[in-house]
């Protein structure tokens, strides 16, 4: 059975963001699971959608609460 992968271009195109940006995430352990095959970086959609699931968040941190009067 073949799992579905997205290269470093594609998962970029999918978040909107720079493709150095995921090479910087590599370098510092951020960001999903990746398989490295040779000179080749790609990505399992299982561990992409998984990363996705960890950033929902209710509020950012720091962010006043709304305050009832």
């Amino acid at each position: 059975m073949l799992l579905p992968h997205l290269s470093q271009i594609d998962l970029a195109k999918r978040w909107r963001m720079s493709p150095r940006t995921l090479e910087r995430w590599r370098y510092t352990g951020e960001g999903p699971r990746f398989i490295k095959l040779g000179g080749r970086v790609i990505y399992r959609l299982d561990d992409i959608e998984a990363f996705e699931g960890q950033q929902i968040r209710q509020m950012t941190p720091g962010t006043p609460r709304h305050q009832r009067s």
